[in-house]
């Protein structure tokens, strides 16, 4: 299974008077995750929008472990936790840079769709370039 690294400087306006990452922003950063994560793998949002398709979010699950801090650097792990040709998982891990501990987990599920009608479309026909980029990464 492939797997991608994004670094996170966390910066102070992410920030509560505490100087802990508001919770809603690891929502971002599990987003720099992905993008970076599918452009790793040659793919990239932008090209399906040109297209005239987008892949909203159907679900997020976090768990807020441990909090992350002002001056912290964060490394979100992003990778293909299930496909199966029309929906794509993917899950995160979040640790301070240099630790092992993980401080926030978590899951996003997405579909493509039309963005005229938000009418569902099966990524294995529409994309069939991100079809097979989606089952290469899975199993290398």
């Amino acid at each position: 299974m492939k797997y991608h690294e994004s670094t996170i400087v966390v910066r102070y306006a992410e920030t509560d008077q505490m100087g802990i990452v508001y919770h809603a922003n690891y929502l971002v950063w599990m987003e720099i995750g992905r993008t970076d994560f599918l452009e790793s793998i040659g793919l990239r949002y932008f090209d399906m929008e040109q297209e005239g398709y987008i892949s909203p979010v159907l679900d997020v699950h976090i768990s807020y472990k441990q909090a992350m801090k002002y001056g912290q650097k964060a490394v979100v792990k992003t990778w293909i936790k299930s496909y199966d040709g029309f929906r794509i998982v993917y899950g995160y891990e979040i640790r301070q840079e240099g630790g092992s501990e993980i401080h926030i987990s978590g899951e996003t599920e997405h579909i493509a769709v039309r963005k005229a009608d938000f009418k569902p479309v099966s990524t294995r026909r529409a994309f069939p370039a991100w079809h097979e980029a989606y089952l290469e990464a899975m199993k290398s």
